[in-house]
């Protein structure tokens, strides 16, 4: 199980401060509503990203935190396939966990928000801006093949000050391309926390939207490992 640790606890960081955010900015009664930007958002999840890093570097992971890193650098032989399984539990089970925690931490405020007012799975997972399944899909692989390419060029970006170089680029990445769907780029950012939204009793909660939820399992895969394939060839 080398990784899992890391990973899991990485992952469970990211998503607190990611989902926090989300939840900040859009629940009724905290300090962050209607005080708030797209930006903030932006900032919430690079700095998750950060903070994710260096903790699952310090546990002797890679630091992938992301599905479509671990599987694209598996299949152009950049990771051993004998630590996939390990790092893809840790990064769904650990978002799972990180967004059951955001739902207790804001538990009073979805007690006061009605899906029309923010209470809605967007807190946890993404929603397209315009629903249109093909482009959606193009947004989230563009956006994961950006990320990833340059992830790679940065080599261990688990030491030193990189990890704040790939929370930057996550900020870039939101800024630019995020704008469309919400910006997943990683399926596990995705789908735990959706799944959390689901299972758990959140009040006033609305729609799961799991009709939408191939789009950041799949866009996010074919990104990373175009990007990686790219990689490889250059």
């Amino acid at each position: 199980m080398d990784g899992f640790l890391g990973e899991l606890l990485g992952t469970f960081i990211l998503i607190v401060l990611g989902a926090g955010v989300c939840c900040g900015v859009n629940l009724n009664k905290t300090y962050g509503k209607n005080n708030s930007t797209w930006l903030l958002i932006n900032l919430g999840w690079g700095m998750g990203v950060t903070m994710g890093v260096y903790v699952a570097g310090h546990l002797g992971s890679l630091g992938h935190l992301n599905p479509a890193v671990t599987l694209g650098s598996a299949i152009f032989g950049l990771f051993p396939w004998s630590q996939v399984v390990p790092y893809l539990l840790g990064q769904f089970i650990g978002a799972f966990l990180g967004a059951a925690v955001v739902i207790i931490q804001y538990y009073p405020h979805f007690k006061v928000t009605k899906p029309e007012e923010g209470n809605t799975v967007g807190n946890f997972a993404t929603i397209p801006a315009i629903n249109n399944p093909v482009f959606n899909f193009l947004s989230e692989a563009i956006a994961t093949f950006a990320f990833m390419y340059i992830l790679l060029n940065l080599g261990n970006f688990t030491t030193g000050m990189k990890p704040f170089i790939v929370g930057f680029l996550i900020v870039s990445i939101g800024m630019s391309l995020g704008e469309t769907t919400g910006y997943a780029i990683n399926p596990a950012r995705d789908w735990g926390p959706r799944l959390a939204y689901t299972l758990f009793p959140v009040p006033n909660k609305g729609t799961t939207n799991w009709n939408y939820a191939w789009v950041p399992m799949v866009g996010p895969i074919v990104g990373a490992v175009i990007a990686t394939g790219l990689f490889k060839i250059l």
